[in-house]
């Protein structure tokens, strides 16, 4: 993937990873364009930065994906990569019957959303040189956490279809997942004062650092998350998952 002289449409980007990808593809160059369903942290997110555009998208609609594609492509043709970052996490007990409101929009949000937005836009992106896909799942995508279990299957989901995606655009657009570990951010409450999970800035640097890698890797993977994505090769899957369960 080029770091400059793109058109980078990036969901979730009012707050977390969203937002410091935004920011850092920006000071590279970029025309960066964060969509959300929060307009005013969108705009924090492109407060004082000439060249980014905030755009409202509620991810859980098909029809508002299917109508925001179609604007974005009208107002931005030049649109070239496509970060899917919106996501949202849940804890939850599945021991026992429950009001599954939350495990359904974990879906719409962080599986549905994804591949209803690609589809939607990638007839655009192939008519693009330079073109390429970003689909952030996670370290629990390898190994999962029982407490937010319709979390980890959403993004064990999206790793693997970001897997046949890639087969099926081989030469055509650039595939890349961005798995991240456990990172100070607002995605649950109290995450962004852990201070067992790793610092936004620190886990940003490792991130770019990879991006800047020629060929870009298949796989964003930071020093923190390899224990997670290897532990079912390296034979450590259950004890990790009982860590997990633990924490």
């Amino acid at each position: 993937m080029q770091l400059s002289g793109n058109t980078i449409l990036i969901t979730g980007g009012g707050s977390g990873i969203g937002r410091e990808l935004a920011r850092r593809f920006h000071a590279l160059g970029n025309t960066v364009i964060v969509a959300g369903r929060r307009l005013e942290a969108l705009q924090e997110t492109i407060a004082g930065r000439p060249g980014m555009r905030a755009m409202r998208l509620d991810v859980e609609s098909r029809d508002a994906i299917t109508a925001f594609a179609r604007q974005v492509v009208a107002e931005h043709p030049g649109l070239n990569v496509l970060v899917n970052n919106a996501g949202i996490m849940r804890f939850e007990d599945i021991s026992g019957r429950r009001d599954l409101a939350d495990a359904e929009a974990t879906v719409a949000t962080n599986l549905l959303a994804p591949i209803r937005l690609t589809d939607a836009l990638i007839e655009s992106l192939k008519a693009q040189p330079n073109a390429a896909i970003v689909n952030v799942t996670s370290g629990l995508a390898f190994v999962p956490m029982a407490r937010a279990s319709t979390y980890s299957a959403t993004k064990a989901a999206l790793h693997s279809y970001t897997v046949s995606l890639r087969a099926h655009l081989r030469g055509q657009v650039e595939v890349i997942e961005l798995a991240p570990p456990a990172v100070r951010t607002d995605l649950t409450p109290g995450q962004a004062d852990r201070g067992d999970y790793q610092p936004l800035q620190e886990y940003m640097d490792e991130v770019m650092a990879l991006f800047g890698q020629q060929p870009t890797p298949q796989e964003i993977l930071v020093q923190r998350v390899l224990p997670l994505r290897w532990a079912e090769r390296d034979g450590h899957f259950r004890e990790v998952v009982e860590v997990l369960a633990a924490a």
